[in-house]
């Protein structure tokens, strides 16, 4: 058995599962088999843990699973998710947000919250309202008071969330990370490829963690009746494509018990004929055409290079991270070590001339 893997938080060296726990589904479960699937979590390497859950009655159960465990766990707790009918509801009112927040630690059985979210800010005016409520300001106050460690944002729309960066007050993005939404497919495919690739890695630039949510597009790229593309992703293809995107520390699938969740956790044995997502090259828009997103489908290369990684480390680069340059460094192998025998643009799904983006990427690097 694999065991977890890790990635740090740029913005306090906190280090985090590749893979969380969401909890838009495990309300299905009872309550016992919540706190066994929680447990069972913690134990296999998991300490994510997500709390935008859609009905009040997951709460007891994780704080029940996680006591005497807690600083072995990170807690997303979202200001806007009120709980107070039972069920999920969208909230910018302060005082509404302050109740659900106490309600929401005593059920977790905490006194501190590890990630505080600004909650779903989709559209300009859903950022007007919490900024007007005060909500942004109650957070950092709580984050001055030792309450909050970090702050978060969730969002569906790079706009919104590049105009959140912008405050310079953010340590971890909850976004939506598919190839569907990545390429237009889907009620949150919002903003093109490049757009979407910037946010990420302008977040790697910036030290903001992602956590992915809505991976598998709440299931629609499981299926191939409902997947845009006409055809069906696994779900280690879509976490796979999620862990390769600059920025993302962890996916927080949604699962609905012990079962679902031994399933996911097979991705870490997984080989990587199973995780390679390169199929989605078939049915990319043109515009994605020529545009590394780093799928390691050009491996094995014969001079012993990582393509994918030198082009990440190049886009990060050029986009102001002044970390990827000493990251570039460090490789064995560079890109002047590319001996142009083609492998890579045979094998390449989207079309990228390697051998020139080699060319290229050595005079940048090596001027």
């Amino acid at each position: 058995m694999k065991q977890m893997q890790y990635r740090g938080l740029p913005h306090g060296g906190d280090n985090i599962s590749i893979i969380g726990l969401g909890t838009s589904s495990i309300q299905a479960a009872s309550e016992r088999e919540i706190e066994e699937t929680v447990r069972y979590a913690l134990e296999r390497g998991i300490n994510y843990f997500d709390m935008a859950s859609a009905e009040a009655k997951p709460f007891a159960a994780y704080g029940r699973a996680l006591a005497g465990n807690r600083k072995k766990a990170y807690f997303q707790i979202h200001f806007g998710a009120n709980y107070a009918t039972g069920t999920y509801g969208w909230t910018t009112n302060l005082d509404t947000i302050k109740r659900s927040v106490d309600w929401q630690l005593h059920a977790l059985q905490t006194d501190y919250i590890d990630f505080g979210f600004i909650h779903c800010i989709d559209e300009a005016a859903d950022l007007r309202k919490v900024e007007k409520a005060g909500v942004i300001r109650y957070i950092q106050e709580l984050q001055s008071q030792g309450v909050v460690r970090h702050i978060g944002l969730s969002s569906h729309t790079p706009e919104l969330a590049n105009r959140v960066l912008d405050m310079g007050i953010l340590d971890m993005l909850m976004f939506s990370i598919n190839p569907g939404y990545d390429y237009r497919k889907g009620a949150y495919g919002i903003g093109n490829v490049e757009e979407r690739m910037a946010l990420y890695r302008r977040c790697e630039k910036e030290g903001v963690g992602i956590s992915v949510m809505k991976a598998f597009s709440g299931g629609q790229l499981l299926d191939a009746r409902t997947s845009p593309f006409g055809q069906a992703l696994t779900e280690y293809q879509c976490l796979q494509y999620a862990l390769d995107k600059p920025g993302v520390l962890t996916v927080l699938p949604g699962i609905r018990g012990k079962e679902d969740l031994d399933r996911i956790l097979g991705f870490l044995e997984a080989d990587s004929e199973e995780t390679d997502y390169s199929v989605i090259g078939n049915f990319a828009p043109q515009d994605a055409n020529g545009k590394c997103v780093y799928c390691n489908h050009c491996k094995p290369c014969p001079a012993g290079l990582d393509i994918g990684l030198i082009n990440k480390y190049y886009d990060l680069s050029r986009a102001g991270d002044s970390l990827a340059h000493s990251h570039y460094e460090k490789l064995e192998k560079k890109a002047f070590d590319c001996v142009k025998c083609g492998h890579c643009n045979t094998r390449c799904p989207f079309h990228v001339d390697q051998v020139s983006r080699m060319e290229t990427i050595a005079a940048y690097f090596h001027k």
